[in-house]
């Protein structure tokens, strides 16, 4: 039996997941369409236009960095996934084999067991936990006991995101490419963002494990849709609103092979987006406008070595992931470092 809790590589993804050669190449050469290629820059004489200046994209201009952080504390288990804010601004980590509970300064208030490698996490209004492993979304309330496991829809799916509406339970599945609906009963109610000529969906591109899924006040969902560098806004029905985004190494855009990795939403529609290989935060307007940096990857030292030391074959390497709470403060989530910033706008 193979152990699904080993160290997953990319190329171990793209394998389990059918999408190998195909994804494979676009995914690398979106990385060298946005950042360009380093090796060989000082071959000529004449400089690389296309080169990745990594010195220079580490720095941010501090006129565009509009946060401070106001707390730090570290991560209350190894292997980070994803955070999520529940009521009472209870801070909620997949990481390890469990779903981890803190309050807002980071004391741990309690640890729930899944038993396998936690994949993501998302809370409902009245405090139900909802934690996805690799191939199940597993239920629980507030209290953190078990109330039900749901059956696995097939193979090769990798949960990754997950988010919770008044009525649905939205999962976001980076091995076979989808967001599934589902039912607050487990039911399997619809299937979002394959591809379709008929509605107009080119469909999601995955390069590594990390589609994220929000649903936003106005009733879309967000995805990102990390090889075509975008974010994308459906509705639960599955019809492609508008999207947003762009390759680029320049601040405003998302570069890499597969950016952005991460997504929170602020209360009037703002988009946070977090990156890796350039590990960034930022913020953009409802309209997909660059507004401002809450973190630049000044802030994340070992998360860029991650992926710069071991190369873009390691794409799943590093990354960060980010949650709002009741005071628009942001939870930023350091998936190498293992520790939590929560920064404040400045006044």
């Amino acid at each position: 039996m193979k152990n699904r809790n080993r160290t997953i590589t990319r190329r171990h993804f793209l394998k389990e997941t059918a999408g190998g050669a195909g994804i494979l190449a676009v995914g690398s050469g979106s990385f060298a369409a946005s950042v360009g290629l380093a090796r060989g820059a000082s071959a000529g004489k004449d400089p690389n236009p296309f080169a990745y200046d990594v010195e220079r994209l580490r720095k941010t201009d501090p006129k565009l960095i509009h946060y401070e952080q106001v707390a730090h504390f570290p991560g209350p288990n190894p292997k980070p996934r994803r955070i999520a804010i529940g009521p009472e601004d209870r801070v909620y980590i997949a990481a390890g084999n469990s779903v981890s509970v803190l309050d807002r300064e980071g004391t741990r208030i309690n640890d729930i067991g899944l038993g396998t490698a936690a994949r993501c996490v998302a809370v409902a209004g009245d405090g139900t936990i909802y934690a996805g492993v690799r191939a199940h979304v597993e239920v629980f309330d507030r209290k953190g006991q078990r109330l039900a496991t749901w059956d696995s829809p097939g193979k090769r799916t990798w949960f990754t995101g997950l988010a919770v509406g008044e009525n649905d339970v939205f999962a976001a599945d980076a091995g076979n490419r989808v967001l599934l609906r589902y039912d607050k009963a487990g039911k399997l109610a619809g299937r979002i963002g394959e591809k379709n000529k008929e509605r107009n969906i080119p469909g999601l591109i995955m390069p590594s494990p990390y589609l994220d899924v929000k649903l936003a006040r106005d009733g879309l969902l967000r995805v990102n849709n990390t090889g075509r560098h975008r974010v994308e806004a459906y509705t639960v029905t599955g019809d492609l609103e508008f999207f947003w985004g762009k390759p680029s190494a320049a601040i405003e855009g998302f570069c890499g092979c597969c950016n952005p990795v991460g997504l929170a939403l602020l209360p009037d529609g703002r988009y946070v987006t977090c990156e890796k290989g350039l590990p960034r935060v930022k913020v953009y307007s409802p309209e997909g406008v660059f507004e401002s940096v809450v973190a630049g990857p000044e802030s994340f030292v070992e998360n860029a070595k991650a992926t710069f030391v071991q190369g873009t074959e390691d794409c799943r390497l590093g990354g960060l992931d980010a949650a709002v709470d009741s005071q628009q403060r942001i939870y930023i989530l350091d998936l190498v470092a293992n520790d939590v910033r929560v920064m404040r706008h400045k006044a």
